[in-house]
């Protein structure tokens, strides 16, 4: 009877363990599942931020892509005013004032990379050039005879092509 006592309160004190140790391995899983969504929320609120700063610098960089260019144009508007505003200047002032301020714009265009595209005796490109009319007999086949208006290209990537007359 006694082993039957102490091997009953034996199987009670394992049970009791038993107990103790499922509820706090119940408590350190639930602990765990808390931290878990607490991070979960925390990076979820971390890449909304990435994305919302994302989005702020994306508009500032469309609301001022032009700001250093706008600055330099304004040199050259300030050139022109200043040769409007002379009340008695020669026809070699104003030629004077309008070369300085082509090379002002020359630069500016340099320094932005803007390349002028004037293609006489070149061949004839669609992707640069635009054809408004043909020449018979003034050459060599789809070479650029003479150019209408000059085409811009910026880094490579056309701004307005070359408007030009090619040889038939």
């Amino acid at each position: 009877m006694q082993d039957d006592n102490e091997n009953q309160q034996s199987d009670n004190q394992q049970n009791e363990q038993t107990e103790q140790t499922a509820e706090e391995r119940i408590a350190e899983l639930e602990a765990a599942l808390e931290e878990a969504k607490a991070n979960v929320l925390y990076v979820k609120a971390e890449g909304e931020n990435i994305r919302r700063r994302a989005m702020d610098d994306i508009d500032k960089a469309r609301k001022f892509a032009l700001e250093k260019f706008s600055g330099e144009l304004l040199a050259v508007k300030d050139s022109l005013d200043a040769a409007l505003a002379v009340d008695k200047a020669d026809v070699a002032s104003y030629k004077n004032g309008v070369e300085l301020t082509a090379k002002q714009l020359s630069s500016v265009f340099e320094k932005f990379h803007i390349t002028e595209v004037n293609p006489v005796g070149e061949k004839f490109d669609p992707n640069k050039h635009q054809a408004i009319s043909m020449l018979e007999n003034s050459g060599e086949p789809n070479t650029v005879v003479s150019v209408l208006q000059k085409g811009y290209t910026l880094s490579d990537r056309v701004l307005r092509p070359a408007l030009v007359t090619v040889a038939k």
